[in-house]
């Protein structure tokens, strides 16, 4: 019977390895929460790197199975599209705690708590969706979560305006501002990222239901 489901593309790796590469995905931004609330401890990069890794090594598992599996549940390219967006996220939070380790110092305690709410939110948004893709029934639900995802990605673009409109009110010193500004805008790759992977996953709900 497992030999059988295989045959017919019902084997359920592709949703696994999927899965776990947006957990993945979710971890990494769970570890920017971490590096931006805790100023008491020296930052490293070596669990973003880690955590990029990891994922990395899913996506090319993911693209070895699809070389080697006759039938699939989902379109070959619907799979690896959804892989490739996933694997975005991290490598996204990745170049970001780069930046921020390097200019730290420079910072002066700026305050990223309503990126990483948002953040947050996004990241475990797309923890549900990928989970609610195996089923390929959950519509209403997917078109709502999509919904959500794109709203907050609305309002990390309102919230990118107020802190430019801040950057440049002359007040701050130019430094500073081409540094806030470089981070703020690869944080916000990050929820475009999350938005990204949330219409690959929706689109593809689509084509089945």
């Amino acid at each position: 019977m497992k030999t059988l489901r295989k045959l017919l593309g019902y084997d359920d790796k592709f949703f696994d390895l999927l899965e776990a590469s947006a957990i993945e995905a979710q971890g990494s931004v769970q570890l920017l929460t971490e590096l931006l609330r805790d100023t008491t401890k020296c930052p490293t990069m070596d669990a973003f790197v880690q955590t990029r890794r990891k994922d990395k090594r899913i996506t090319e598992e993911i693209t070895e199975e699809l070389c080697k599996t006759f039938v699939t549940p989902l379109e070959r390219e619907d799979i690896e599209a959804l892989s490739f967006a996933l694997y975005k996220i991290p490598k996204t939070a990745e170049k970001f705690s780069e930046k921020f380790i390097l200019c730290r110092e420079a910072l002066g305690g700026v305050d990223f708590s309503r990126q990483l709410a948002l953040l947050e939110q996004a990241s475990a948004i797309i923890v549900q969706m990928v989970r609610q893709l195996r089923g390929r029934k959950h519509l209403d639900a997917l078109k709502d979560q999509n919904s959500r995802m794109h709203y907050l990605e609305g309002e990390a673009d309102k919230l990118m305006l107020e802190l430019i409109r801040e950057l440049y009110s002359g007040k701050h010193d130019p430094l500073r501002v081409i540094i806030n500004m470089d981070l703020y805008e690869t944080l916000e790759k990050i929820i475009d990222r999350c938005r990204d992977a949330g219409n690959v996953i929706f689109q593809i709900v689509l084509k089945y239901s």
